[in-house]
């Protein structure tokens, strides 16, 4: 985990608490979902736009996902819930974040009023960074021209990112959630910039994982995760300690096909986790959830897994996210 040396102010509902100490900053203004490598260079732009004005920097982000307040009937893929999306921001150099509740009272605010109301009135912005596609405001009306006008009008500054990318591929959330459904970690990994992860706390089973020799950490996932189901390698943080280990993803077809869990054998641990938040970081795909003859069939095979795991984990090295301590 990051040691961070320096304050970092966190405002939740900015749309009506004081921004304190991020008061006159650039803000760089997104979901950031992921805070994958595009975002980065937005956040980056924003730090270097604030520290060439003698400003602070910060994101200005939404909470609950956009998303999930238009159509709350469907689940959404969170790539970074906002406790994951908090602890990646404060591992950068930013300032703070400022967290707007993406509720009826924003949805309705039209982008003249965002401008006025939010980045003038309330944050009294410096600066403004935004990705090439950004939209704001009720209808969407807010685009990266409209407020680059509003900028020159108002008298902060404004800076457009362009779509950036590698290998003719944009960086975007979208491609993340889909290598990540295609059970392709390794490429989510190249997009995202760090190894994705998931957090939880570590919760009782039916213990069956202790009786095949391969005793696991369950973790119920939120209910629109759409990983693949299978089995990884993965490198799972407790606290400031870091293992190997081999995840099982999916409902168990071989016993009961129940509720959909992530269970996860650390390799070289032993002790007890029951209760405790755990971070577990997908390093390597090792094959698909499959339904086994026997239970002895089934060890067998989650040996050979665990074997595929240290290799791929060996061939890894120490990757894992940078982020703050929970």
């Amino acid at each position: 985990m990051s040691k961070r040396h320096k304050p970092f102010t966190v405002v939740r509902d900015g749309l009506h608490q004081d921004p304190g100490a991020l008061r006159g900053g650039v803000v760089a203004i997104g979901n950031f979902e992921g805070v994958h490598r595009g975002h980065r260079v937005v956040i980056d732009k924003a730090i270097g736009l604030a520290r060439s004005l003698g400003r602070p920097a910060a994101v200005l982000t939404f909470e609950p996902h956009p998303r999930a307040f238009f159509r709350p009937e469907e689940p959404v893929f969170r790539l970074s819930d906002e406790c994951a999306k908090l602890r990646l921001l404060e591992a950068t150099d930013l300032d703070g974040v400022i967290f707007l509740r993406f509720d009826q009272e924003l949805a309705g605010l039209a982008a003249e009023d965002f401008v006025s109301q939010v980045l003038c009135n309330r944050l009294a912005i410096s600066g403004a960074v935004i990705g090439f596609d950004f939209h704001f405001g009720k209808g969407r009306k807010g685009s990266p021209e409209f407020l680059t006008a509003e900028g020159k009008r108002r008298g902060f500054v404004v800076e457009i990112v362009p779509e950036v990318g590698i290998a003719g591929r944009r960086f975007s959330s979208g491609a993340v959630r889909a290598a990540l459904a295609a059970g392709d970690v390794a490429d989510a990994a190249d997009l995202l910039g760090y190894p994705w992860f998931v957090s939880g706390v570590v919760q009782h089973g039916d213990a069956r994982g202790r009786t095949l020799g391969f005793p696991t950490a369950n973790i119920a996932l939120d209910a629109g995760s759409q990983l693949r189901h299978g089995i990884y390698a993965v490198r799972v943080g407790v606290g400031e300690t870091f293992y190997g280990g081999v995840a099982s993803f999916g409902r168990r077809p071989t016993f009961d096909n129940g509720a959909v869990l992530l269970e996860v054998f650390l390799f070289d641990f032993s002790g007890d986790l029951y209760g405790r938040k755990i971070d577990v970081a997908f390093i390597g795909w090792i094959r698909p959830e499959l339904k086994f003859a026997s239970a002895d069939e089934l060890i067998t095979r989650m040996h050979e897994d665990a074997r595929a795991a240290r290799a791929a984990l060996d061939r890894a090295g120490e990757s894992f996210p940078s982020l703050a301590a929970p």
